[in-house]
């Protein structure tokens, strides 16, 4: 179980509470406005941005190093090596020395597999579709094996059939493996799909989730405001 307990992020002017607990194997999308803090709030959770107040994960607080932390986060750029090849851009998340056992290279050859990049492993990223790209950072995503999976919007920049198409994946491989998964959306659709539990981010608060039908069915005034 994640749990934020009296929770402050402050930068500057701004500033973002969160009191909130998210259960094991819970996916949760987190919405809200443009500026909101929804990045942040995955920063903190991740170990990149302090904060006041504890973060705790199965009742024991997070780690200060993020390395440490059971956590694995996929951000909007893919964070991919262009020098690299698939295979190794998704090694990393074994090994940065890139020196690898038998079992570990084929723990890389089936996480390729799994997000359909069979054959793909030696070429780079210039070489491979936004898609393929996409697919290259779930793999390193999956093989880290974390119980905790963080998505700052990896899909934002694809068209909506191949974005649908990767949510679904997601879908499957956290139900696979029991991870919790918080998605930062912009697109509401996005938490109808594969997420049972929002967390709105709005006016300086990051709310406790609530079912995604409810809250987006009967929006409170934030978020009507922000879906328009």
């Amino acid at each position: 179980m994640l749990r934020l307990e009296n929770v402050t992020i402050t930068q500057g002017k701004f500033r973002l509470s969160a009191d909130l607990t998210v259960a094991d194997g819970a996916r949760i999308a987190v919405i809200g406005p443009s500026g909101a803090g929804k990045s942040t709030l995955l920063g903190a959770i991740a170990g990149f941005v302090p904060v006041t107040g504890q973060i705790t994960w199965s009742g024991q607080a997070m780690a200060q190093d993020p390395g440490a932390r059971p956590v694995t986060i996929l951000f909007q750029d893919n964070n991919l090596f262009p020098h690299l090849t698939a295979f190794d851009n998704v090694a990393l998340g074994l090994k940065p020395s890139l020196r690898l056992r038998s079992a570990e290279r084929k723990a890389v050859q089936d996480a390729l597999t799994r997000v359909g990049l069979t054959g793909l492993d030696a070429r780079r990223p210039a070489e491979l579709s936004g898609g393929q790209q996409s697919r290259v950072a779930l793999a390193r995503t999956l093989i880290r094996a974390r119980p905790l999976v963080l998505l700052d919007e990896p899909f934002a920049a694809l068209g909506p059939a191949l974005k649908a198409e990767m949510l679904a994946l997601v879908a499957e491989i956290v139900a696979e493996t029991g991870a919790t998964l918080l998605m930062v959306s912009h697109d509401v659709a996005d938490a109808r799909a594969i997420c049972d539990e929002t967390v709105l981010v709005a006016d300086g608060v990051a709310h406790a989730p609530r079912p995604t039908a409810q809250l987006l069915d009967n929006p409170p005034p934030e978020l009507r405001a922000y879906l328009g």
